[in-house]
């Protein structure tokens, strides 16, 4: 099979863009302090496209290379996501990116903290109800 010019184009685009796409990119180098480690996060959006034509002359034999017209391009964008703080045991996901587009992925990110709460309202509403035990019987 021959080989076709357009072939090479994409051949270069596609070995550029992934030269770009190295993994280091997505998520990047960890950074330590002290017990606490830091793992920043990216998103890769990649968008290529090529195109080309072939020209003939009426002074040209069909058998004769005809000349060829053609481009590639790529489009490439990096967004921040996030961070992964990993502190002992515990491993948490910080967004970069506004809040969550849907309830579920608010109720999602919120759970843990909604449970401390909770916990905590608890407790207080325990408390002061011995509170109230306590002065509605005095100690004889």
């Amino acid at each position: 099979m021959e080989k076709h010019p357009i072939g090479d184009l994409m051949s270069n685009i596609v070995e550029k863009v992934r030269q770009i796409a190295d993994v280091n990119t997505i998520v990047g180098q960890p950074i330590q302090t002290g017990e606490v480690t830091i793992i920043p996060l990216s998103q890769l959006s990649v968008g290529v496209g090529s195109g080309g034509t072939e020209f003939t002359s009426k002074h040209k034999k069909p058998e004769d290379n005809n000349c060829f017209g053609g481009g590639a391009g790529a489009g490439v964008s990096l967004t921040p996501v996030g961070f992964l703080v990993v502190k002992g045991d515990s491993v948490r996901l910080l967004p970069v990116a506004p809040p969550a587009a849907t309830t579920v992925d608010r109720v999602i990110e919120t759970v843990p903290e909604v449970v401390d709460k909770i916990t905590d309202f608890i407790e207080k509403q325990q408390a002061k109800k011995e509170e109230k035990r306590a002065g509605d019987n005095p100690v004889q």
